[in-house]
Order: C-alpha cells, then sequence, then structure tokens
C-alpha cells in the first residue's frame, strides 16, 4: 500500500468524523453554485433584472465563500483536535510529522474534491427546483427555465478546489504533532475541575441585563444610535455566560444535594460541568451565528411586511387619484377611466372635493361633508359616520407608524369658526384610511358645511374599486396608471406598487435567507463536531458505568438530557438575543412585527429540534454499540 493510497482509504475509516464535515462543504458548495446558476442565467443576463438585484447576489457569493472559508477551517482544525492520539500512534510506528502533515493534506483535498463534486451535481439535479421556487419568489416577468450552467460549474470548481487547497496548506503548517507522549495520552489527561470567575460571572449577567434593557428601552432613531454598542455589549455577556456564569451556576447546583443526588442527575452535573468548559468556544460561535441568521431573516421578512402593509393600508381603493393643482382634473379621471375600459375592467367609482381650511392649528386642515365622506365609506363597505350639529369628528392619522405629526390631539381641542360667528367643538376621535390624508382632518354635518369660511386649498380626490380582475390584470392596469402619472405620482395603485416593491425586494429577501440557512446549517454543524469528536471517551464512560448497574432507560435518559443541553443551550440564548433584536426592530419603525419575529424564529427552533432528534438517535445507536 502506497503512502497516498493509506491517507485514502483513512478518509473511509474515519467517515464518521468526517461525515458532518463533508456534507456541511457539500452544501455550502451547492448554495455557493446556486447563486452562480442565478448569476449566470439567461434570464437575468437579457432581461431586466435590476443590477441592484445581480450585485445583491454576487455580494451574496462572496460572503458565502468567506464564510465557508472559515467554517471548513474551524472544521478541520476541531477533527484534528480529535484525532491526537492517533497521530501519537502513527509517529509511534514511525511515521515522521513531515508524513502525518502530508497525510492530513491529502485527507482533506480529498474531502474537498468530493465535497465540491457532489456539490455542483446535487445543484444540478435540483436546479430546476430552486429556480421555480426563485421564479415565484423574486417575482419577475421571466421564465426560468433549466440551462447547463456552463460558467457556474467551472467558476464553483475552481473556486472550492482553490479553497481547499489552500485551507489544506494552512492546516498542515500550523499543525504541532508535539511530543509523542503527550499524543497518545491527550485523550487521558485530566482537564481539572472547572471553575468560574465570580467578578466575570456577575460581569456576564449585568452585560446582558445592560445590553436587552438599552436594546428594550430605545425608540425611534435611537435604535440606530445604541445598534452598535448594545451588540458589542451583549456579544461580549454571551462569551462570559458561556465561559464563566454556565459553569458557576452548574457548580451551585451540584453543591445542592436535593438536586444532585436525585437519580442520573450526580452522572448529569459532573459531566455537564466540564462539557460547558469544553464546548464554550463553540457554544459562543453558535450562539452568535444563530442570532446573526434569525435577526437578518426576522428583519428582511418583517421589513418587506412593513412595506407591502403599508402600501396596503394607506388606502382601500384598488386606484386613488389625488389632483394637483392647475391640473385638468375631468381629462385625468377620463384617462384612468380609459385604461379600464382598455384593460376590459369593470370599476365602481366615487369622486368628492377636498377642501382645506385655516382652523388656528399650524397646516391648513382639511374639512370633509359627512356625506362625501359615506359615500367612499360606501364603496369599501365601511361604518358610516353621522356628526351631529355643532359636533365633529376627528378623524386620527392612521400613517402613525410612518409619520411624526399625529395633530388629532391638536384638533381635539380646537374650534372651527362658521362665518355666522358659531363655532363646532370635535367631541370624538376616529381612524380610518378612507381619506388618503396624511394629517389629522376634520368630518362635520352637512347643513353646517354650508356656513363655512372661504377655503385656502382645494383638490379632488378620485377613487376606484375593481372586483373582476385578476391579480395580473390589477397589475397591468396599475402599470398603465402609472406610468400615465409618472410625471408627478399622484395616481395610486395598491396592487402595482406592491407588485414593484416585491419585484425589488424580492432577491434581497432571498439573498439573506440563503445566507441565513447556510448560517444556520454551519452553526449545526459546528454542534455535531463537538458532540462527535468526544464519542469514543463517551464510549468508554458510559461502558465503564453500565457496569456499575445503569440500565439502557437510564442511559438514554442522560444521553439525551446531554444532547439537548449541547444542542439547545446555545440555539436558546440565540433565539432570546434575536427576539430582542426584532423587538429592537419594532421599535425603530413603530410597527408590531410579533407575527413574522414567531414564525422566523419558530421556523428555526423547529429546524433545530428536528437535527436534535436525528443526531440524538444516531448518537445513543453508537453508544449502545459500545457497550
Amino acid at each position: 500500500m502506497t503512502f497516498r493510497q493509506f491517507a485514502l482509504h483513512n478518509v473511509f475509516r474515519n467517515k464518521r468524523l468526517y461525515v458532518a464535515y463533508f456534507f456541511s462543504s457539500m452544501f455550502a458548495v451547492m448554495v455557493f453554485f446556486t447563486f452562480a446558476n442565478f448569476a449566470f442565467h439567461p434570464a437575468f443576463q437579457e432581461g431586466d433584472m435590476p443590477s441592484s438585484a445581480m450585485k445583491g447576489m454576487l455580494v451574496a457569493g462572496g460572503i458565502i465563500y468567506v464564510f465557508s472559508f472559515f467554517f471548513i477551517l474551524y472544521s478541520m482544525s476541531s477533527f484534528l483536535q480529535s484525532r491526537k492520539r492517533e497521530f501519537g500512534l502513527l509517529m509511534l510506528l514511525g511515521m515522521s510529522s513531515r508524513q502525518v502533515k502530508r497525510m492530513t493534506f491529502i485527507e482533506n483535498m480529498v474531502i474537498g474534491i468530493f465535497a465540491t463534486t457532489f456539490g455542483i451535481g446535487f445543484g444540478l439535479i435540483f436546479s430546476k427546483v430552486i429556480l421555480l421556487i426563485a421564479e415565484n419568489v423574486l417575482v419577475i416577468d421571466e421564465t426560468l427555465n433549466f440551462y447547463f450552467p456552463t460558467k457556474a460549474i467551472l467558476l464553483s470548481f475552481v473556486s472550492f478546489v482553490l479553497l481547499f487547497l489552500v485551507i489544506s496548506f494552512f492546516v498542515t503548517f500550523v499543525l504541532r504533532t508535539k511530543k509523542l507522549v503527550e499524543l497518545i495520552k491527550a485523550d487521558k489527561q485530566s482537564k481539572g475541575e472547572p471553575k468560574a470567575s465570580l467578578l466575570l460571572t456577575i460581569l456576564a449577567a449585568i452585560l446582558l441585563i445592560g445590553g436587552y434593557g438599552v436594546a428594550l428601552y430605545v425608540k425611534g432613531t435611537q435604535v440606530v444610535i445604541a445598534l452598535i454598542p448594545v451588540a458589542i455589549v451583549v456579544i461580549i455577556g454571551t462569551y462570559f455566560f458561556f465561559t464563566q456564569l454556565s459553569v458557576f451556576v452548574i457548580r451551585r447546583l451540584k453543591k445542592n444535594k436535593q438536586i444532585f443526588w436525585k437519580k442520573t442527575n450526580m452522572l448529569l452535573f459532573s459531566d455537564l460541568s466540564f462539557r460547558m468548559k469544553d464546548n464554550a468556544r463553540t457554544f459562543f460561535m453558535v450562539a452568535i451565528i444563530s442570532t446573526v441568521a434569525f435577526s437578518a431573516i426576522g428583519t428582511l421578512f418583517g421589513f418587506r411586511t412593513y412595506l407591502t402593509k403599508g402600501i396596503v393600508e394607506a388606502t382601500p381603493y384598488s386606484i386613488i387619484y389625488n389632483s394637483m393643482e392647475g391640473e385638468d382634473v375631468k381629462a385625468k379621471i377620463n384617462d384612468i377611466n380609459n385604461i379600464l375600459s382598455e384593460e376590459n375592467v369593470k370599476a365602481d367609482q366615487e369622486v368628492i372635493e377636498n377642501k382645506y381650511y385655516e382652523t388656528g392649528v399650524d397646516y391648513p386642515v382639511l374639512i370633509v361633508k359627512a356625506s362625501e365622506y359615506n359615500r367612499l365609506a360606501k364603496l369599501i363597505d365601511e361604518d358610516l359616520v353621522d356628526p351631529k350639529e355643532n359636533q365633529a369628528i376627528v378623524v386620527g392619522d392612521h400613517h402613525a407608524n410612518i409619520n411624526t405629526f399625529k395633530n388629532d390631539e391638536k384638533l381635539m381641542k380646537t374650534k372651527i369658526p362658521l362665518k355666522d360667528g358659531k363655532e363646532i367643538q370635535a367631541f370624538s376621535t376616529i381612524s380610518s384610511s378612507i381619506i388618503n390624508e396624511m394629517q389629522a382632518y376634520y368630518i362635520i354635518n352637512d347643513n353646517e358645511y354650508k356656513y363655512l369660511p372661504e377655503p385656502v386649498k382645494e383638490s379632488t380626490l378620485a377613487a376606484w374599486v375593481i372586483s373582476n380582475a385578476t391579480d395580473e390584470r390589477l397589475v397591468a392596469v396599475g402599470e398603465k396608471v402609472s406610468e400615465s402619472f409618472n410625471k408627478y405620482n399622484n395616481a395610486f395603485s395598491i396592487d402595482y406598487n406592491v407588485y414593484v416593491v416585491d419585484k425589488a425586494y424580492g432577491p434581497i429577501l432571498f439573498i439573506g435567507l440563503f445566507i441565513g440557512i447556510v448560517f444556520f446549517v454551519s452553526a449545526g454543524s459546528f454542534l455535531y463536531f463537538r458532540l462527535y469528536s468526544d464519542l469514543d471517551n463517551d464510549q468508554e464512560k458510559f461502558k465503564a458505568i453500565t457496569k456499575l448497574g445503569l440500565t439502557k432507560g437510564e442511559l438514554k435518559k442522560v444521553i439525551s438530557r446531554q444532547t439537548a443541553i449541547l444542542f439547545f443551550a446555545p440555539i436558546i440564548v440565540a433565539l432570546v438575543h434575536g427576539a430582542v433584536a426584532l423587538t429592537a426592530l419594532m421599535h425603530l419603525f413603530d410597527y408590531n412585527l410579533v407575527r413574522e419575529s414567531a414564525i422566523v424564529l419558530g421556523v428555526f427552533a423547529f429546524i433545530q429540534v428536528v437535527y436534535f432528534f436525528i443526531v440524538r438517535h444516531f448518537y445513543t445507536k453508537q453508544i449502545q454499540k459500545a457497550l
């Protein structure tokens, strides 16, 4: 057997440890290949895909590539740490330090080439499915047909083979074989009782509580100012949480006899303090990476909802037109009606006159006749109003989440003067989007409306409600209306504006989703490495404990608890971090994102639970084989 054959056989002998490294690397290649597949797709190269979206995909591919480098480097170093005893035995049999490094280089290149090849292969197999998903998510006019992506294949293969080559050289360069005795006894050396500093434990609690407190307290633009300081404080607090606070808590629990001596808790806690100390850096890295994934996807998903809901809530009509000074209003309304006729679309229409008056506040106030307000309300089946004489209704600002004026309180305190000297006092406030007005305004009785003084400004509001058209037809009508009124942009189509937002925002959401998934899968792989790197020691430990009387049921219970802590400790911290970050985002926009945040965090938590059950099943099986 040649040296190269020995290194190749060594890969297959250690396939249990290599499998997570292989699949994670393969997944990174597949995602990178997917982006390259998009970037070189003929529909994007020749179509009207925004250049910003194309640049975004290229940047995302770069981010994934750079992250893959550090991820693979970390994975490889973790793998090598668990093989110290193996290296010691090989050197005892005559292998030189140089040959150990050469063997490591060959092994890593073999895994890298296979991962790259299989990643591109699976990317090709599922490329049509991914293109169909992208076609719906990205909201594009072109059809993303399957094509053979020669450029994408070459770019992905060359990029990742080069990446594995650089990592292989780097790992062999920094690999230290140490003394032979130290290598052989690496898994037998005592690590000592884990200890925690009381000062650093208190500091961890103060940093996390302080960071959370500031993040939840600040509002509006203060959120942006506090973002970086809070992130730094929470990151430092998270590191001390895993390295100090968790160890401190476990030591305190071990001193509690009622808890420590109960059933199998002695076995759990005795081993847990060592695991927490050994895995602290991994937990910290997983928590921060997962938080970035949660926050990024939650922010993108929430911001998209914020934009589209803002458009929908701005007006309940299919099309709305607000006249500008000097316009031929009848001609403009006819233009819209002609577009509806050309598209063979029927719509109910109402037109009202909006008049603005000086009432003593710092802007001209719209005062609407009750009958005209009710005509618009009937158009969309909303509640009607009936203000009595000498009483006005204040319509509060329904754009409160994005508008800073909120003048409804001023109007409640201000009286409306009439020509005959009388004054009308507001008696109630309602919230309504029936009239697309950015400021609070009044609704008064029709009889009293005649006695208002001369208005300082007038405009015409026309609204159409379309009920017999498909979504595609509504978008087409809205596009024509938008093009016709492009100069002043005073005609508004809900369906077309939502379509425009989705088309512009879809690529960003799609890119963020892929990057978030890569981060999350990588975080899960870190945990897998840490769990399986200790498998040999765990097999010997549980084999010895079983001889002392540990039943199979108790064994499964202990393994489940230890595995659950390993998998969920960093994820729970990340979920809390993510929830706080998304709450701060809500304070920034003054908009409720609870539903969107719950969906994002819930989906990731569900994925982690499924991943935990799969890994626990195979891990328990490996332990039981050794008994």
